[in-house]
């Protein structure tokens, strides 16, 4: 639940500290005194996206933070999860704006991506304004009500995995009759081009192989003959081979005279060894290097065709050329053997509907028997908020497989025995639709751990003894582990809080400003003495104030 909210610098509030209750409480004030100004400052907390215009005019940036206490919500595992400190006595969300549009997130001072802050806010607090019940006009929302009481996650878990396998299988499937199509529509010009490919024989490493050739063939007699007269100058009659011998036999003859020349003379050896060794395989390549005017046809006429191919094709090289011919031949095998395949992702397309439909059947039949206690517990809950003759009934239709099932559902509401049922948005008025709504959220709130719910002016359209009501049952939504706040403009409900709080504006040296503050009990007779009578607060409104808080 919400234990402390601090707020400074927002639009008209400079600098506020409430300290919040468990149970039920309710929030009073003037029309304008800033009770939409906290509602908005709470919204940006759980994430909703900021405006820099709502920093307090000459301030540079302003701050929202709120402490909660998760500990009988089991939500470790979401901080688990996003690898977050987690303390469930005192959970701090931090919201700062700057004048210059940046928005930062904290969640136990550490920093947060809006989208985490708005997933975690979710979990935290639901605010209940005019505009949700809206939600009465969407399908999704009654749909989710239904399964809400039908506990039936395991099942959707289940249909949502089989739905999943069967939408990707029906992409896959159309992408295969798709490239089929097209392969089919080239299927003469892809032979054509593999048959060319496949008639060349290519080979990797072959280009540079044959140019390398081609190179040596090109200039074999240049080459034979350097090789040549490098053989003779070393080997032939007065050549460095044999005057280095000769060299060598002069110096060992002194090395034993001489020992310093030993060093000397060993490398002159070994010299000699490995320009022998050389010698020979100079001549060697002499020998082997012949010029072959019927060979350098076929190596140019070969490299001609790898170099028209790979301009042909726009490739660089022979294993590009490898590649594009592997390609046509996959694209030959898909268009040979392409019906077989699409036969095959038919029948699992197919098998994966069955199962999809299996499912979905399944998951029907719970929400059928929801709805007939959703049905019962909503008009157990209007008849004493002063719909006496209320008809609500939970309509279920078939609809094409979706994400969420195969039931379209829709809430058919009549306040009047004589009138036909309809949708509840289109029949019911503003005052109904107000305790139509209550109601819903009093009977899901019990099978949804949230830990606060704010209703902001849920009872437009009511007073009197169904405003006593529907403080009853929001009270009563407040003794299970939960938060309850309501901001209200009437006495009945006022009276049904365990806390009142108040916002109200005071004129300051810099301007109005927006304050908030829990009342004591002698000024919740006050306050609701003047909600009673107005402005000019009487004897009997105090007398009457004194009543209703002692009723409650």
């Amino acid at each position: 639940m919400l234990k402390q909210l601090h707020i400074k610098n927002f639009t008209l509030i400079d600098h506020l500290d409430i300290t919040f209750e468990g149970g039920f409480s309710v929030i009073t004030g003037e029309t304008g005194a800033g009770k939409s100004i906290i509602l908005g400052a709470l919204g940006l907390l759980l994430g909703q996206r900021a405006d820099s215009k709502a920093i307090k005019s000459g301030r540079d940036r302003c701050v929202i933070e709120g402490h909660f206490d998760l500990s009988r919500y089991g939500m470790a595992s979401f901080f688990e999860e996003k690898d977050l400190d987690y303390d469930p006595t005192d959970t701090i969300l931090r919201r700062e704006l700057g004048s210059n549009g940046k928005s930062r997130a904290f969640v136990n001072d550490t920093p947060v991506a809006l989208a985490t802050l708005k997933e975690l806010g979710s979990q935290l607090v639901d605010i209940h304004s005019q505009h949700q019940n809206l939600l009465l006009n969407k399908e999704d929302f009654q749909l989710s009500v239904v399964d809400i009481i039908a506990g039936d996650e395991g099942e959707m878990e289940r249909y949502r995995e089989a739905y999943g396998r069967y939408k990707e299988l029906g992409i896959e499937l159309e992408k295969a009759r798709e490239a089929l199509r097209q392969h089919r529509e080239n299927e003469d010009f892809i032979r054509f081009q593999h048959h060319e490919l496949e008639e060349a024989r290519l080979a990797e490493g072959e280009q540079e192989e044959l140019e390398q050739e081609f190179s040596i063939l090109s200039h074999a007699e240049e080459i034979k003959s350097a090789l040549f007269e490098a053989d003779d100058i070393m080997t032939g009659d007065g050549g460095i081979i044999e005057r280095l011998k000769t060299a060598l036999h002069s110096v060992d003859s002194v090395t034993k005279v001489y020992p310093a020349i030993a060093d000397a003379a060993q490398r002159m050896e070994s010299s000699f060894i490995e320009l022998k060794d050389i010698a020979d395989e100079v001549a060697q390549h002499a020998e082997r290097v012949d010029f072959d005017p019927s060979r350098l046809e076929t190596v140019s006429e070969r490299i001609d065709l790898i170099y028209r191919l790979e301009q042909k094709f726009h490739v660089e090289n022979v294993s590009q050329l490898i590649a594009l011919r592997e390609d046509f031949e996959q694209q030959l095998n898909q268009i040979d053997g392409g019906d077989e395949h699409l036969h095959e992702l038919e029948t699992r397309l197919k098998e994966t509907e069955n199962e999809c439909t299996a499912l979905a059947k399944a998951l029907t039949a719970t929400r059928e028997k929801a709805a007939r206690k959703v049905e019962e517990e909503m008009r157990q809950r209007l008849v004493p908020l002063g719909i006496p003759k209320v008809r609500f009934e939970v309509q279920l239709t078939a609809k094409p497989l979706s994400a969420d099932g195969a039931d379209k559902v829709s809430f058919l509401f009549t306040a009047n025995s004589s009138t036909p049922l309809q949708p509840v948005s289109q029949v019911a008025s503003g005052g109904e639709i107000a305790r139509v709504m209550l109601s819903l959220k009093a009977m899901i709130s019990g099978a949804v751990k949230l830990p606060t719910i704010i209703f902001d002016e849920i009872d437009t359209g009511v007073s009197g003894k169904v405003a006593e009501m529907m403080a009853k049952i929001m009270r009563e939504m407040g003794e299970h582990e939960r938060q309850v706040i309501s901001i209200t403009h009437l006495p009945q409900i006022a009276a049904m809080g365990a806390h009142h709080y108040k916002v109200y504006k005071e004129e300051g040296d810099e301007g109005t400003a927006s304050h908030m503050r829990q009342l004591t009990a002698t000024e919740r007779v006050g306050e609701i003495a003047q909600m009673l009578s107005g402005s000019d607060v009487s004897d009997a409104a105090i007398k009457n104030a004194q009543e209703l808080l002692k009723n409650s």
